[in-house]
């Protein structure tokens, strides 16, 4: 057996203590898989007290872990500390410049520098690896960039965010407030304290941004996502996706359109007949159209420090066997950024409710409005609301009650300027909701 490859864990939380305990736990199998000894020789964390469960007995520690990445007594860091700048960002460039391998977990670091990171790695002549980065335990990134080089991808699609899949499906089978679920998810641990990063996208958007550079051989552009959370999802609107035959989910859509690749994160609603509407609770899932193999999904966990680590774990074994090949799955100087399709020219099918004042003539008015910008209406659905009685000869009460549109296909750009000249004329009593559909 060769030289043992000796592994530097920068960040000791949840994740960094079991990658430390896995790599202990599995010596055997990874050795007889790898050919050499996989043994962890430094560690760095900013808590030395801390009880993680581990004999940390024979390893260095590191208070710094640029000094680590650049320790002669390690081979490859796993920089597990997190955030697009600071520390970790200081640990990879320190790796890269030693010379060492780096694994990471870090979307936000590789979102907003996996470019440059990648180059600097590639003329160094080592590894940049980051299955962990996107959709946690599901090898999505191993799939992309090794597992379908004869094939040209369409499309790549997924729930990337498992606290946002919580509070959805709680939202949905209970018909709980999103307020209300965001509140058990944070006393459960899946969500922060502050859970802006979650629930408006952006951590969903990260992801995407990775995923969308391996499936269609494009620069990493997280700018060019456009990205809406779920805040703004109402029990009415699960409720009436149920009756319309769909689930709501926040999904990443990465896609190839007319004049360039399309990247959004927002709301969506998918049939329920559909693999993606099937997966509850904080599990992910990502779907990858091709030419050759179709529709492939896979389904599993998109967190926790057990499944963060069988990823991170992976890429350590894969370095150890001395498997090298582009980060992004072709040299980074070679990839061009792709044309942004901007979300106003996104074509699709939308549900758009309205709160209206319950008069005659609203609906035709609405209608008229979407009929001027060629919106078709595949259905239109008034929920009535108990009031007092009107004296309205009509049966009208005035009072503002929802009204909800499904559309044919449709720009985004078109639906936004009816729904203005529907404001415009007065006849709705709040803000219009719109969430997109995505059909099979």
């Amino acid at each position: 057996m060769t030289q043992d490859f000796r592994i530097g864990v920068a960040g000791l939380g949840t994740v960094g203590a079991a990658v430390v305990g896995m790599i202990a736990r599995r010596a055997e199998a990874l050795a007889a898989a790898t050919g050499r000894r996989i043994a962890v020789t430094a560690v760095s964390s900013r808590d030395r007290n801390r009880d993680r469960g581990l004999d940390l007995s024979g390893i260095a520690w590191f208070d710094d872990p640029t000094a680590l990445a650049r320790s002669a007594e390690v081979d490859c860091v796993v920089e597990l500390i997190g955030g697009a700048e600071g520390p970790a960002k200081a640990t990879v460039e320190a790796a890269i410049a030693a010379g060492k391998a780096v694994v990471t977990a870090n979307k936000a670091l590789l979102a907003h520098h996996g470019g440059a990171l990648a180059q600097a790695a590639e003329a160094r002549g080592v590894a940049l690896a980051y299955e962990a980065s996107a959709a946690g335990g599901i090898p999505v990134i191993k799939a992309l960039r090794e597992g379908l080089p004869g094939n040209e991808v369409s499309r790549v699609y997924g729930i990337l965010n498992g606290t946002c899949n919580y509070i959805l499906t709680r939202m949905e089978r209970e018909g709980l407030t999103f307020e209300a679920c965001l509140k058990d998810a944070q006393a459960l641990g899946y969500a922060e304290a502050d859970p802006t990063f979650d629930v408006e996208g952006f951590d969903t958007a990260h992801k995407l941004a990775i995923l969308t550079s391996l499936a269609f051989g494009t620069a990493i552009d997280a700018e060019g996502v456009a990205v809406e959370g779920i805040s703004g999802v109402q029990p009415l609107d699960l409720t009436m996706a149920e009756e319309l035959g769909y689930r709501i989910k926040l999904l990443g859509v990465a896609q190839r359109a007319e004049g360039g690749i399309e990247q959004r994160v927002h709301p969506t609603m998918v049939p329920k007949s559909s693999a993606i509407a099937q997966v509850m609770g904080v599990t992910n899932a990502v779907t990858i159209d091709a030419d050759a193999v179709g529709e492939l999904t896979l389904i599993g966990p998109g967190a926790g420090g057990q499944a963060t680590a069988s990823a991170v774990v992976a890429d350590i074994a894969d370095l150890a066997a001395g498997i090298l090949r582009p980060t992004l799955g072709r040299p980074a100087a070679a990839l061009a950024p792709a044309a942004r399709v901007e979300m106003a020219r996104h074509e699709g099918g939308y549900y758009v409710r309205l709160t209206v004042h319950d008069r005659p003539g609203v609906a035709a008015g609405v209608a008229t409005r979407m009929a001027e910008r060629a919106i078709s209406l595949e259905s239109i659905l008034q929920r009535r609301v108990e009031h007092a009685a009107s004296e309205d000869p009509h049966g009208r009460s005035g009072r503002p009650v929802p009204l909800v549109l499904i559309t044919y296909a449709a720009t985004e750009g078109t639906i936004r300027a009816a729904l203005e000249a529907i404001a415009a004329d007065g006849l709705l009593a709040e803000a219009p909701q719109v969430i997109r559909i995505e059909r099979e």
